[in-house]
């Protein structure tokens, strides 16, 4: 459980954290999970301490970069949803890589798409990101059709070697984000 006042991010059904080292068991729900990791690790169900490695690793992030896979919380409720966040890309100065991952339970309620809408709003409008990568397993056709409902347009299939595959590739610029603000207001 998470308290309303944790969270420097919210959207209409969602609250935003830092992860801390003391959630390993939210962790364990999410990343523990073969079902979630199934399309982004081709390790197999991950041990807790590959999790737990998971843990630290997002929080090395934020604090080197300022920003993670931060995890996600249903406000009415303060349930654990996923994680869904930022992180440098390597490819380009100005330009963080987006990502999401939702709990098994949690799937097709539409928290991918209020999380990530929101995540890319605080990159552009807070951060000031010049752009956004993000990427997929080529089988994950849920993400292709998030990521092109959201904007991004596909690029070229770049190797991610966590599953050891060449995913599709996407972009969304700081221009096509404010381009699609505009269009829709």
């Amino acid at each position: 459980m998470s308290t309303s006042s944790e969270y420097f991010l919210r959207s209409k059904r969602l609250g935003f954290r830092s992860w801390a080292e003391d959630d390993l068991d939210l962790a364990l729900g999410l990343w523990g999970d073969p079902a979630v990791t199934l399309l982004i690790d081709s390790r197999g169900p991950l041990s807790e301490q590959q999790v737990r490695e998971r843990l630290l690793r997002e929080i090395a992030i934020e604090r080197e970069h300022g920003a993670q896979y931060w995890p996600l919380f249903l406000l009415e409720t303060g349930d654990h949803v996923g994680c869904c966040g930022l992180r440098p890309y390597d490819g380009e100065e100005g330009t963080l890589e987006i990502g999401v991952h939702v709990r098994s339970d949690r799937w097709g309620r539409g928290y991918a798409t209020e999380a990530t809408r929101a995540v890319i709003a605080y990159a552009f409008d807070v951060l000031k990101a010049s752009a956004l990568f993000a990427g997929h397993n080529p089988d994950n056709t849920a993400s292709r059709a998030l990521l092109e409902k959201l904007g991004f347009a596909y690029t070229h299939d770049e190797y991610f070697a966590p599953t050891g595959l060449h995913h599709p590739s996407y972009r969304l610029t700081a221009e096509e984000y404010e381009s699609g603000r505009s269009a829709a207001a």
